[in-house]
């Protein structure tokens, strides 16, 4: 018997309201965001944990995001299955939506919340999310090699302590390498340490980092209030 832990998936689900669900009556809107808000509460009880956050008027083509870790991935899939099954799931579409595993950093032997916060429970008020691929060269260079500029790296964003990476692991199921996401509760600050990344050693070895989402973490039923009633 393995004496390995299960697999924790992690999927960042995005999804786009159908401009015909605001010419529905405010009651029918009501009585289904309240039926969708229990649906995506009773799927806790099947191990899948959700995070809800609002791109309206933040990223085009989307409104809201689920932010949805299981160990389970048939029962992540079912979960959506049935998200979409509800009255209001009758006028959402997906336009993005990204899988991957937590797996130990190749790079970091103990990692701090910090630097991997995918299962912290206190979730930061600001997450900006976005795929990302290394080029070829990067896997060609030697391990010391790549290790020096990752300790290059990991020490700018150990100058930005109240910032905290979410790292998952995509290669080899979905079109990207990594998903990275940052919580944060200061936009501005943020973005200081993008404009600092930028001119480190290990920016020449990123082949894509867009599309680049930034959401809004909101309780699940004042999320459901902003965006569809």
């Amino acid at each position: 018997m393995s004496d390995q832990p299960p697999p924790t998936f992690v999927q960042y689900l995005f999804l786009a309201l159908d401009p015909l669900w605001r010419r529905l009556p405010a009651e029918e809107r009501r009585c289904a965001t309240t039926q969708l808000t229990t649906v995506i509460e009773q799927q806790a009880a099947a191990g899948v944990t959700t995070y809800p956050y609002a791109t309206t008027g933040l990223k085009a083509g989307t409104d809201l995001l689920l932010w949805r870790t299981a160990s389970d991935l048939d029962e992540l899939q079912a979960s959506t299955s049935r998200i979409l099954q509800t009255r209001l799931g009758a006028y959402l579409t997906i336009p993005y939506s990204y899988i991957g595993l937590v797996r130990p950093s190749t790079y970091v032997r103990r990692q701090q919340p910090q630097e991997q916060a995918a299962l912290e429970k206190e979730r930061g008020r600001y997450l900006v999310i976005y795929p990302f691929t290394k080029t070829h060269e990067w896997y060609q260079l030697s391990r010391a090699s790549r290790q020096g500029i990752m300790n290059e790296h990991i020490k700018l964003g150990h100058e930005f302590p109240n910032i905290r990476q979410v790292l998952v692991h995509s290669f080899g199921m979905d079109d990207q390498e990594f998903v990275v996401a940052y919580e944060q509760e200061d936009l501005l600050e943020f973005q200081t340490l993008v404009m600092e990344l930028r001119s480190t050693d290990g920016r020449p070895y990123t082949l894509r980092d867009t599309p680049v989402f930034t959401a809004v973490h909101r309780p699940l039923g004042e999320l459901l209030e902003l965006v569809a009633g």
